[in-house]
């Protein structure tokens, strides 16, 4: 491969979650081939790395069938307009990241046109829909997973695949410490306090919002002395909680927290967290949690036999059991989540055998995941490459 050849490459992620992932790809893409232009659609993180985006992240953050739908007309015409442009500019290279129902379709029509594609983390097929397996395999030259059991499920289907490891096990550190978090909030080594992590997207927080809020008061009505922190993905989900907030009419020692939800797990002793790429989080930094997740009626009607899995959250899926409690749809009420999550603050037995097998998951999932990608990218290029 010639090295000193520039490449272009298309590159889009749909959430925040992403643009972390997207981020860091394009770093160690940088740091192996430095001459390299990206184009696509990222936030803030993948902009500061250079990327030319052609539209806002946040059109594509949306979840649940209903939400899809009522975007449905706006995120088909930005879907075109990205194939319009890229095939009347092709780049050396695709790769999405994550938000599969709207990379794949993406990928599958850019492969046609005989550009190289990639999908950066495997959407959960194993765990449901698994016949997605299919498309996938015509959409991409290489799926780039951050699970290990992930890879194999590809393997058996004949997709090309490798397994990176998950860069976040790269950027939290295996022996790190809580004192230092705990005091940068504001609290005393000896406060308990309850991270809460209620979902980084509009319509995660109208649903799990108000559930965790009537969790908080209900924890702080038995025990007046724990303290939450709830981090917000941005200003938008902070107004949004803050307004849930005031229809609840409780009074809670609360802090509302602008970003910075790895911190605020780091500084906590539990952490209540709706299911998602926060949960992995939350384990690497070692923490206790409880899990939970609720989606619209109707999305739940359409999904719920389509599930595979008997795990939703990223802890139990892989330890392939049931590390940590998790509640989902009618099970996540206050009653199951409420004595959960004290349990989860009170039980130091429990919070030590917790960390030991918290610890080797992370050991496993410590990869260099974004050098590992960015080195399976490039040789994918090699053929495609004078």
């Amino acid at each position: 491969m010639n090295n000193n050849k520039p490449i272009r490459i298309a590159i889009v992620a749909g959430e925040m979650s992403g643009d972390l992932l997207g981020s860091g790809l394009m770093q160690a893409l940088k740091k192996q081939h430095g001459d390299i232009e990206f184009i696509g659609i990222g936030g803030p993180k993948m902009i500061d790395e250079g990327c030319r985006s052609l539209f806002p992240m946040e059109r594509l953050a949306v979840m649940g069938i209903v939400e899809v739908l009522g975007r449905l007309r706006e995120l088909l015409s930005i879907r075109k307009s990205l194939y319009d442009e890229f095939v009347k500019n092709p780049p050396d290279l695709f790769v999405g990241i994550d938000a599969p129902d709207f990379t794949i379709p993406l990928e599958l029509k850019l492969r046609e046109q005989g550009i190289k594609t990639a999908h950066y983390v495997s959407p959960s097929i194993w765990a449901w829909r698994q016949k997605r397996v299919f498309k996938i395999k015509r959409a991409v030259d290489l799926m780039l997973t951050l699970l290990p059991f992930e890879a194999a499920f590809y393997k058996k289907h004949d997709v090309p695949v490798t397994f990176v490891g998950h860069p976040l096990a790269n950027i939290i550190d295996v022996d790190l410490s809580t004192d230092v978090a705990k005091r940068h909030w504001g609290y005393q080594l000896s406060d308990k306090v309850i991270a809460v992590l209620p979902g980084s997207r509009g319509g995660e927080l109208k649903h799990i919002g108000p559930l965790f809020i009537e969790v908080m008061n209900q924890v702080h009505q038995i025990d007046p002395r724990v303290k939450f922190v709830v981090p917000l993905a941005n200003a938008a989900r902070k107004e949004q909680f803050e307004r849930l907030l005031l229809l609840s009419e409780v009074e809670l020692p609360i802090q509302l927290i602008e970003g910075h939800a790895r911190e605020v797990m780091a500084g906590s002793d539990a952490v209540l967290v709706a299911s998602g790429t926060a949960t992995l989080e939350a384990m690497l930094l070692k923490r206790p949690m409880v899990v939970a997740y609720k989606w619209g009626v109707v999305t739940h009607k359409i999904i719920s036999p389509l599930v595979k899995s008997p795990y939703i959250s990223l802890p139990n899926l892989l330890s392939d059991s049931l590390l940590v409690p998790e509640f989902v749809q009618e099970k996540a009420t206050p009653d199951n989540l409420v004595p959960a999550i004290l349990d989860q603050l009170n039980n130091e037995a429990n919070r030590a055998e917790l960390f030991e097998r918290f610890n080797d998951i992370h050991l496993q999932l410590r990869q260099n995941a974004s050098d590992e990608a960015a080195t399976a990218l490039l040789k994918l290029l090699e053929y495609n490459v004078d």
